[in-house]
């Protein structure tokens, strides 16, 4: 079996974040989703289950299916949902290889949610195909990806962008790709998709909102410092640097002129 490579990790404070971060993203990836027609909706990258449980919460109709590589994010979530009165009955987790599922052609699904998850993976595209080939004709797709090029932050925090950029390549060398979002359109007609759909989605945090630009800062903080390990491993940076960046990421949360601005990908398609 191949050997589970995720640039985040899996320790336990890892997975924690995870949930997190899906908790307090919500309101940004989910304001213009809409699974509420979905019966069988398959979810690939389900990872611990954070979006599992989102999704199970916000579609009361849907039955989920749940897909993933790792054993060890499976087992995360499986624990995590199995307290849930939400999700008693109505999901699936499985083990398996999103470039070759082991589903029939055009199988029961009539939807599939991805959510950071091809960001990670070194053939997209044939995760793409095969998502098309499981699914009825007329499903919808949502894909929301990462545009790591967007990031901003103000006041300038020099040991910061340095870690940022080796934070990309680390990615880009474990055969993922920090900039896929852009691509979305691309990628999805190229294997057949129709009625593509792509929305730049922005968050942008200055003087008019100070507490939660200061929360967006601290949660950016953690995503960063959740990539240290394998960046110091792997040679990327040096630890000195990751403790700069705790200071400065610190310093800017607390600046009151700080200004926070990312842009994400969001894309909607169907299989024909």
């Amino acid at each position: 079996m191949l050997k589970e490579k995720y640039l985040h990790g899996f320790s336990a404070t890892e997975q924690d974040r995870l949930r997190r971060q899906a908790r307090f993203l919500e309101n940004y990836v989910y304001s213009d989703i809409d699974l509420s027609e979905v019966e069988n909706l398959l979810e690939v990258g389900s990872g611990v289950g954070a979006q599992t449980d989102i999704l199970l919460r916000r579609f009361p109709n849907a039955q989920l299916t749940c897909i993933d590589f790792s054993e060890t994010q499976i087992e995360t979530a499986k624990q995590s949902l199995a307290d849930n009165p939400i999700a008693k009955d109505r999901y699936e987790i499985m083990q398996m290889d999103a470039t070759d599922m082991d589903f029939d052609s055009k199988n029961k699904f009539d939807g599939a949610f991805l959510c950071w998850v091809l960001e990670h993976i070194p053939n997209p595209l044939k995760v793409l195909s095969e998502i098309r080939r499981v699914l009825k004709p007329g499903s919808v797709v949502y894909l929301t990806e990462v545009l790591n090029s967007s990031f901003f932050l103000d006041p300038y925090s020099p040991n910061t962008w340095q870690y940022w950029m080796r934070f990309n390549d680390l990615q880009y060398d474990m055969g993922g790709d920090p900039f896929i979002g852009a691509k979305l359109g691309n990628m999805l007609q190229s294997v057949g998709y129709t009625n593509i759909q792509t929305t730049v989605k922005t968050i942008h945090l200055d003087n008019r909102n100070p507490a939660k630009r200061a929360e967006m800062i601290n949660f950016w903080a953690d995503l960063l410092m959740s990539g240290m390990p394998n960046l110091i491993d792997s040679n990327y940076v040096d630890q000195g640097t990751a403790d700069r960046v705790k200071e400065e990421m610190k310093a800017v949360a607390k600046n009151p002129d700080a200004v926070f601005f990312y842009s994400f990908i969001q894309a909607k398609a169907y299989t024909s």
